[in-house]
């Protein structure tokens, strides 16, 4: 135990403690004295003496408690302990508030990955095994083990909760503050029960010496009692609202002359409301939802969008999956070429600095030492730059392989062997012009955000008509001295007997009416969906035209890629014939190195940017189709909902018996569609 309080002095802490044994002491001696003595005596029991005693007691008491307060510190913050050996008995307590701490969470990688072996650094790549993959079986192979859409550009170490997955569309369908079923739930009907026991016993404000009033009322109600009651009630899409209850109420007061001395008294209801201006009408409840506050929009049409904008959204982030795994397999398949050009300029650097150290040797012409200089120079240089592709090559296949969901190593290398396009490829403008203002998912997203602006539009205009409710309400009640008799022939005192004779009916009918003067919310509701309409359509129509110039860019880049492809082909044919010819010269003794060197390096030069030309091809040609939406068709993958279990299939099978077309269907009046059916992106372009 520990007492804190100021002190100063180390004897000063005894003062309180010894001022509160006096006090004790003189307090229980008075009170002793009083309970001995009677009060008309108390004055006359105490001796003279026993006085002056009691005097010197409280003189002490007083003079140690002031000297206590007057020499007391002002360090609260120092202990005291009454007992040294309190001191010395354990103590268990943390000595930091906040500490950082691993989560009790098992690690769920996959044995491949923990196990897999060191990565490749600077082996060759021809001494590695291999395996072969073609672009469509990596596409494949990226969207089998696509729970997560991967990204180079965003970490999922640094941006978990920004990482797209599989399961985005089923979170927002499944959120239960604002998918469709969450907007149908206030449609179900809701079940309320209650049952209370209770006791009571409170005084009555009577005369307890008045014999007539004891007659008829008692001196205190005393009343034991229940309460029971349940109810069902249920919304509708036009606003309505229906309930049933059910209310029974137990007593047995202690009150005089009633006829049943316990008692069951209870009713059967049954309430309707109608809203018949706002709040009203299926298309109100389908926008705004049942909240009934301004500026809020849950219905379920604006559910039934968020989810199709989530749609869109894992649309969307397949599209850039898909383009990232094409991009780093064509950047592979340019590492691979990169590094044999590479290859190939430093073996036939070897072999020239080779044959100029044995002319140098032989003391031949075209042999001396500023010549087996440069040759070697060249040849350095080159293994520089095979070395630097070695590990380009690794990196490349390193990323492909995580964009696949593969682990670090295997073992084996993957190897492009998709042959890439070579030929030109021609469009029809207009046709890809229409399809990308018509097919692309960030206009189709961007759409949907339009639609829900249109809707939240027509609930504010609606939200601006006053509250006038029809409201309608019936019951019956009931009253005896048992809940259930059934064997009494004429008459009975139970009290569902009593609540089914109908003798005592009630109802109440009428309308409520509300408005409030001046409509500022609703009117600035209103112009808030006006504002946010007249904003989405302007982003939809820049949506449009920035769509119009990626494409038009994008069919550039085409013809540019295509043109560079033509050109550096050429140039590399060109700089191999130069090779070929310059050696000829330097061996017949002709030409100076210098110029055998140079072709060399411009042959090498001229094979990385012919195959970077073919790669730069390929992408333009995916960016060609990404831009007019088409990419998903130009790689032919289709998306659908996944399978479900078999038991919702005959579910639904069963469930489906029981609805059948409507018969005229074409007379029946409906709102007008939110969407204009389903739609498939695999198709544009087909």
């Amino acid at each position: 135990m520990t007492v804190r309080f100021c002190q100063t002095l180390p004897i000063v802490p005894l003062f309180p403690l010894l001022a509160l044994v006096i006090a004790v002491r003189l307090v229980t001696d008075n009170r002793f004295a009083n309970a001995r003595t009677p009060i008309h005596e108390a004055s006359a029991s105490h001796s003279e003496g026993d006085q002056m005693r009691m005097s010197r007691f409280k003189k002490l008491a007083y003079l140690l408690s002031t000297a206590a307060v007057l020499s007391s510190g002002c360090n609260p913050n120092r202990p005291f302990r009454l007992r040294d050996s309190w001191q010395s008995a354990p103590s268990h307590y943390q000595t930091v508030a906040t500490q950082i701490e691993y989560p009790n969470v098992a690690s769920v990688l996959k044995t491949e990955v923990v196990q897999s072996p060191e990565p490749f650094r600077l082996e060759n790549p021809a001494d590695l095994p291999s395996r072969d993959l073609l672009l469509a079986d990596a596409i494949n192979i990226a969207l089998s083990n696509g729970d997560i859409l991967r990204s180079l550009n965003a970490s999922v170490v640094q941006n978990a909760a920004g990482t797209g997955t599989k399961l985005n569309p089923a979170i927002v369908e499944s959120n239960p503050q604002g998918s469709v079923e969450a907007a149908l739930s206030v449609f179900d009907a809701q079940v309320t029960g209650r049952l209370f026991f209770r006791h009571d016993n409170r005084p009555n404000n009577v005369d307890p010496t008045n014999p007539i009033i004891q007659q008829f009322q008692r001196l205190s109600f005393v009343q034991d009692a229940s309460d029971f009651s349940y109810e069902i009630s249920k919304r509708t899409a036009t606003g309505a609202s229906f309930a049933a209850r059910h209310v029974i109420n137990y007593t047995l007061p202690n009150t005089p002359n009633l006829f049943y001395p316990s008692s069951y008294a209870g009713s059967i209801e049954l309430e309707y409301r109608q809203p018949l201006l706002r709040g009203a009408g299926v298309q109100y409840n389908r926008i705004a939802g049942t909240s009934g506050a301004f500026g809020v929009y849950n219905g379920v049409l604006i559910a039934r969008i968020n989810n199709d904008i989530s749609l869109a959204d894992f649309e969307s982030n397949v599209i850039t999956y898909i383009n990232d795994v094409e991009t780093n397999y064509w950047d592979l398949y340019f590492a691979y070429h990169n590094l044999e050009s590479l290859v190939a300029g430093r073996n036939s650097a070897l072999l020239t600095w080779q044959r100029v150290k044995e002319l140098e040797r032989v003391g031949a012409k075209g042999g001396d030492a500023a010549a087996e200089a440069q040759a070697r120079s060249q040849y350095y240089n080159f293994e520089v730059q095979v070395k630097e592709a070695l590990i380009g090559l690794y990196s490349a296949e390193q990323s492909l392989r995580y964009l696949l969901g593969m682990a670090p190593n295997d073992g084996s290398l993957l190897k492009p062997t998709s042959d890439p396009m070579e030929g030109e490829v021609v469009y029809d403008w207009q046709s890809a012009m229409s399809d990308a203002l018509t097919y692309r998912v960030e206009l189709r997203r961007q759409k949907w955000n339009v639609k829900r602006r249109e809707l939240e539009m027509i609930a504010a205009r609606l939200n601006r008509r006053p509250t006038l409710d029809l409201l309608t309400q019936y019951r019956t009640r009931g009253l005896g001295d048992k809940l259930i008799d059934g064997y009494a022939p004429v008459a009975s005192n139970s009290l569902y007997q009593d609540l089914f004779a109908g003798n005592y009916q009630e109802w109440n009918a009428g309308i409520e009416f509300s408005r409030p003067v001046g409509l500022r919310l609703a009117g600035v509701a209103v112009s808030n969906a006006r504002l946010n309409l007249a904003r989405e359509r302007m982003l939809l129509e820049e949506t449009e035209l920035k769509i119009s110039h990626d494409l038009s860019n994008a069919s550039r880049r085409v013809s540019r890629a295509f043109a560079l492809m033509d050109a550096n082909f050429n140039r590399q044919e060109s700089d191999r014939a130069q090779v070929a010819a310059l050696q000829a010269r330097y061996e017949g003794g002709l030409d100076n190195i210098n110029f055998l060197l140079q072709a060399q390096q411009q042959l090498a030069t001229s094979q990385t940017a012919y195959f970077r030309a073919l790669v730069d091809y390929q992408l333009a040609l995916r960016d060609f189709n990404r831009e007019k939406g088409a990419l998903l068709q130009y790689n032919q993958i289709g998306m659908s909902e996944g399978p479900w279990d078999a038991e919702a299939y005959q579910d639904a099978q069963e469930r489906g018996r029981y609805f059948a077309p409507r018969e005229n269907g074409s007379n029946v009046t409906a709102p007008s569609p939110v969407s204009n059916g389903g739609f498939d992106p695999a198709q544009v372009g087909s």
